[in-house]
């Protein structure tokens, strides 16, 4: 148990560290491309650290040799947006009350892209809406709809590239840490540190979700509750690691654009892998974590549709995971 501890807090650190890296390299890859500050977020960003869990997916839905090991990959589908957008964001809350205090203006108003992240708020809730209801119901063409999740995402992406937005400024960039003394460096390097940090924080997340399997049991829970109730904490962390790193350098709408963006790949990718693979049919704790989700995106569609945006009520989006552990308590 002492060596799961430390194993457990060692890849935490790790993956903050890396997340540094990751951020830094994803902004000047963002700026060399000319890619928008939003569309960085919300592709470049979110793409690179979803995709560890869409594999995660992938790996339990296509070689699971045994219909519970294929129901980890439908659980994942549903708890990594529950996670994004209940915790993630309440973590981005609590970061930004947290730095008012150290601002020159305290402003307690966040810098949001509101058009844009109340659009994706809406564009997610529709999504989520339908997979959640295929879910509820069992046909023999259900597996063909996983085609239309992956149209929905490539949709997304393509409004997203078309999207106008400020292009990162190159003075307002920290150096690239691979090249510090560059002033402008190149694409090359750029992709090479953010492609070694996204490796690094693939092995150290594995190795953080592993240790749960140990410290679960070790508490007295039951793995069904360490499944859906810690797992999607822990596999969305890098995510939540960056918004973090985002809100303590002033780069907020970063930071809102890169967990809205991953909660639009955990919307379609891992839902498309799902009806592929599975049954894709839900029980009572994952019909659980579905209603939970679509209250949380509805709270955060109002608070970004009339952009009061400030870091206590994306705070309060966390006490939504809350119900839903103590529901979770309940049917377990």
């Amino acid at each position: 148990m002492a060596l799961a501890l430390v194993l457990f807090l060692g890849s935490a650190i790790a993956i903050y560290l890396c997340c540094e890296f990751f951020v830094n390299g994803v902004e000047w890859v963002g700026h060399r491309l000319n890619v928008s500050q939003t569309a960085t977020g919300t592709i470049l960003a979110a793409f690179g650290t979803a995709l560890p869990e869409s594999v995660v997916t992938f790996v339990a839905v296509v070689f699971g040799h045994s219909p519970a090991e294929r129901e980890i990959g439908v659980g994942a589908a549903l708890g990594g947006p529950l996670a994004l957008s209940t915790l993630a964001y309440g973590v981005v809350g609590l970061t930004v009350m947290a730095t008012i205090a150290r601002r020159v203006t305290h402003k307690t108003t966040m810098d949001a892209d509101c058009r844009a992240l109340s659009r994706d708020q809406g564009w997610f809730f529709c999504i989520f809406t339908a997979k959640f209801a295929l879910g509820l119901v069992a046909f023999a063409w259900k597996p063909w709809l996983g085609i239309g999740f992956l149209l929905a995402y490539a949709l997304y992406v393509w409004k997203e590239l078309r999207s106008t937005g400020a292009i990162g400024e190159a003075e307002e960039l920290e150096p690239l840490k691979f090249r510090p003394h560059d002033a402008v460096p190149a694409v090359g390097w750029a992709l090479l540190q953010t492609g070694i940090a996204l490796v690094a924080i693939f092995v150290a997340s594995r190795v953080f979700v592993d240790q749960l399997a140990v410290i679960g049991p070790w508490l007295g829970m039951p793995p069904q509750l360490v499944a859906l109730l810690l797992s999607p904490v822990a596999t969305e962390m890098p995510e939540t690691m960056n918004a973090i790193i985002w809100v303590r350098q002033g780069k907020e709408r970063l930071a809102l654009a890169n967990i809205s963006g991953a909660m639009m790949i955990q919307a379609t990718i891992p839902t498309a892998i799902g009806l592929l693979g599975t049954p894709w049919l839900f029980d009572r704790p994952l019909i659980i974590a579905g209603i939970v989700t679509m209250i949380a995106v509805v709270y955060l569609f109002l608070t970004f549709r009339t952009c009061v945006v400030t870091g206590k009520r994306l705070s309060l989006a966390a006490l939504l995971y809350l119900v839903f552990a103590a529901a979770l308590m309940l049917v377990i």
